[in-house]
């Protein structure tokens, strides 16, 4: 929905232009692929933490979920950040937000620490994708725009599945002895030259003048997304207790409020975190229903099929992830064809 709003707007000149634009693109994109590969590089690394920190199973849920609430509640809460104090500054400040805590990640001692790391890591997540589009836009303009456009969906469609590869590598070569923790701590070199390179490279702006925060609007999405995740997370493990059931029962009510909330910002006159002019753009509530679904069916798949690997079938950490290989390669190919497939298949498929 970020990609959507940002496509949306004219690119803005920058204050100085990216020195190499080619460049710049090799960080936003590196970046862009980090985050999108720790949301899934956990999964082939879930037996060995839960054998090394003796983890419940909602606790390793926790771990591979609580990075994925906190990028998607403060997703557009970033994106708006990064119009409002510059798209540079704010990926920069993701950036580090993101590296500190994979080495704080990799370091943890008990679930605790790493659950609560794995939401920082998620905002800082948050703070630095939204900007990746934002700032290709400022670097590449016309049709120099398309093949950055084609690496961008390559990197967003095959870094999820890559990360089981990636993750089950790590894990098999045991590094130094840490089993899972190089899984995190290698985010840390690549991010501190991502971070150095970022401030050579990356256009510098202002922010947009008029653009606001919608504070009301995050105090009630935040509590809503919680409340209704938390129970699908820890209710099986807690045998469904009553706390669960009302708080989804409280998040379709808070949901609700937020709708509200969003209305009475946009007849202000004011920045709704989800604009309800969006929802009503044709196909797009449709689209957004069917996004949901195949991402909830995608990831949930990916995490118990890894898990299955290794402890039901007794797959080694390096095959488990390997066996995700192929489908990695499809995503890729498809993703960087993307355009070709649909001339290929006629107007009725490509309109």
């Amino acid at each position: 929905m970020t990609d959507i709003l940002a496509a949306a707007r004219p690119a803005r000149p920058s204050l100085r232009p990216a020195r190499s634009p080619w460049a710049a693109l090799a960080v936003v994109l590196t970046g862009q692929f980090m985050a999108v590969l720790d949301a899934s590089v956990v999964n082939v690394a879930a037996p060995s933490i839960h054998a090394s920190l003796h983890t419940s199973g909602a606790g390793l849920q926790l771990v591979i979920a609580g990075y994925v609430i906190t990028y998607a509640v403060f997703m557009v809460t970033g994106a708006r950040l990064g119009d409002i104090l510059g798209h540079r500054r704010m990926f920069l400040a993701g950036l580090a937000t993101f590296t500190i805590a994979s080495l704080g990640c990799g370091l943890a001692t008990s679930t605790t620490a790493l659950v609560a790391l794995r939401f920082i890591q998620g905002a800082g997540a948050a703070a630095m994708i939204p900007q990746v589009l934002s700032l290709i836009q400022r670097t590449f303009t016309g049709a120099a725009r398309a093949r950055p456009m084609r690496l961008y969906a390559a990197v967003l469609a095959g870094g999820a599945v890559t990360g089981q590869v990636v993750g089950g590598v790590l894990v098999s070569a045991n590094l130094l002895g840490g089993t899972w923790r190089p899984v995190f701590l290698l985010n840390v070199p690549i991010g501190a030259i991502l971070f150095l390179a970022g401030l050579r490279s990356l256009p510098n702006g202002h922010g947009e003048p008029g653009r606001t925060l919608d504070l009301a609007g995050l105090a009630t999405l935040t509590p809503a997304v919680l409340a209704l995740i938390l129970p699908l997370v820890l209710g099986q493990s807690e045998h469904w207790p009553a706390w669960g059931w009302a708080c989804l029962a409280g998040s379709g009510v808070l949901f609700a409020l937020f709708a509200m909330v969003e209305r009475r910002a946009a007849a202000r006159g004011g920045s709704p975190l989800i604009p309800g002019r969006l929802l009503r753009l044709p196909g797009a509530a449709a689209g957004i229903a069917a996004l949901f679904c195949v991402m909830a069916v995608f990831g949930g798949f990916f995490f118990v099929l890894a898990l299955h690997l290794q402890g039901g079938l007794g797959y080694s950490p390096m095959r488990a992830g390997l066996t995700f290989a192929p489908a990695g390669l499809a995503f890729a190919v498809v993703s960087l064809n993307w355009p070709r497939c649909c001339a290929a298949a006629g107007p009725v498929a490509s309109g």
